[in-house]
């Protein structure tokens, strides 16, 4: 029997599409949304303040109801209440009582969830120590910084077993050995097949842990994929000879057959296959270049972030990336 896959949709953990939200007549909050999360994945939604992110994670919960969907979440359709106990969620501006321990946190959201008494307790110490929350998980959460609150908040989101993981700034407020250790958790949900869904600004995080990405801009998905999807049409090699000689990298590469250009005496190539370059390579050394350096760059995450929003969600080659995730 296969733990994870359930149904007709076992594949995916979420697959959404057409998702729409309107407020009253005239705020549009999300404008035909498709997400889709496969099993064992880690998804990463990102994009500016007022993008729509929020809305879209109070869809997925039931928190709202939205205007327009299609698709299913964990194989049920969009507003089944019962899915919400495979679901575990980790809002951004959490509030645990004070007064409770870190282990009485966690216990009592297992309770909320409908987990067992006895199943809990072993849960609760399990997920603590899971979190690297041992040592201080029956001090009152009072006394907790606020990566200590972050860390018993994805304990709680996991109290349930869920297969499904929404992850709201997991790592806000986190320090860097602390957002290492949260990203290796993270890895090992994923290897024990579960989809994290990470809503976040960090793009460095994001880069470092996701499997693919969507970028939300004024509501709609400006572009989604993997990053190398994502990343094609942008990606180059930089190349600099000793020296510098403009003109003669120009001429190189026209003989070369290759187009390019020379920015502070690198030239810039835009392909990002090895073999296109070695008849460049060739052309230089034959006219007697040294040369200092061959970089191959791909654009970062937070470049893409950036030209999505810039644009308005009009990225070259995001639509291909779109395509290539459906």
């Amino acid at each position: 029997m296969d733990p994870i896959g359930r149904g007709e949709h076992a594949e995916d953990a979420l697959d959404v599409r057409g998702v729409s939200k309107m407020y009253g007549r005239k705020v549009r909050a999300l404008s035909d949304v498709s997400i889709r999360v496969k099993r064992g994945e880690v998804f990463g939604l990102l994009g500016p303040n007022g993008a729509g992110k929020s809305t879209l994670v109070k869809i997925l919960t039931t928190v709202i109801s939205p205007s327009a969907a299609a698709g299913h979440v964990l194989g049920k359709p969009i507003g089944d209440k019962p899915t919400l106990a495979r679901l575990g969620y980790l809002p951004e501006h959490h509030r645990f009582p004070e007064y409770l321990t870190g282990r009485q946190v966690v216990e009592f959201y297992g309770a909320l969830a409908g987990v067992a008494a006895k199943e809990r307790r072993s849960k609760a110490s399990e997920l603590i120590e899971f979190v690297g929350m041992k040592d201080w998980a029956d001090r009152r959460v009072g006394q907790y910084s606020k990566g200590m609150r972050q860390r018993i908040g994805l304990a709680q989101a996991l109290v349930n077993s869920p297969d499904l993981i929404i992850l709201d700034e997991p790592t806000d407020g986190v320090d860097p050995v602390g957002r290492r250790e949260i990203r290796e958790m993270v890895q090992t949900l994923r290897g024990q097949g579960r989809a994290v869904f990470i809503n976040s600004h960090l793009l460095s995080e994001l880069e470092l842990v996701c499997d693919r990405v969507a970028i939300l801009v004024k509501g709609k998905v400006a572009a989604q994929g993997t990053i190398a999807e994502l990343t094609d049409h942008r990606r180059r090699y930089e190349i600099e000879v000793e020296g510098g000689d403009a003109e003669g990298l120009l001429s190189a590469a026209r003989d070369a057959g290759l187009s390019g250009k020379v920015e502070q005496g690198v030239l810039i190539v835009p392909t990002a296959e090895p073999a296109a370059i070695q008849p460049l390579l060739d052309a230089l050394r034959a006219r007697g270049k040294v040369i200092a350096a061959v970089r191959p760059v791909r654009p970062s995450l937070e470049d893409l972030f950036m030209e999505a929003v810039s644009t308005g969600g009009g990225t070259p080659g995001a639509d291909l990336g779109t395509r290539r995730a459906g």
